[in-house]
């Protein structure tokens, strides 16, 4: 039987998307959004928005370790930088 491989990165990685997730709840919960337009092409909230930000930021940094030579902390730091502005003006 194979058990996954439970390394600090991994837990780091599920402990900081928890922590996202939990913050985004209390947040909303405190401060109810509305929709707004930013630079998507749609109208969204920051659920959407947090959503399609961790989404493209995980095909955004598999594409760069895939297909380039960049070092995958760099690649890291970009697909953070990504979020953040999809976060802040998506």
């Amino acid at each position: 039987m194979s058990w996954m491989a439970w390394t600090l990165p991994t837990a780091v990685f599920f402990i900081v998307i928890a922590s996202i997730l939990v913050g985004m709840t209390v947040w909303e919960i405190r401060s109810p959004c509305i929709d707004r337009k930013g630079f998507l092409p749609i109208s969204t909230t920051r659920g959407d928005r947090l959503f399609i930000g961790l989404l493209s930021s995980a095909f955004f940094h598999l594409y760069i370790v895939g297909f380039t030579t960049i070092s995958i902390w760099l690649a890291l730091l970009l697909s953070i930088a990504w979020l953040i502005s999809v976060m802040r003006w998506g």
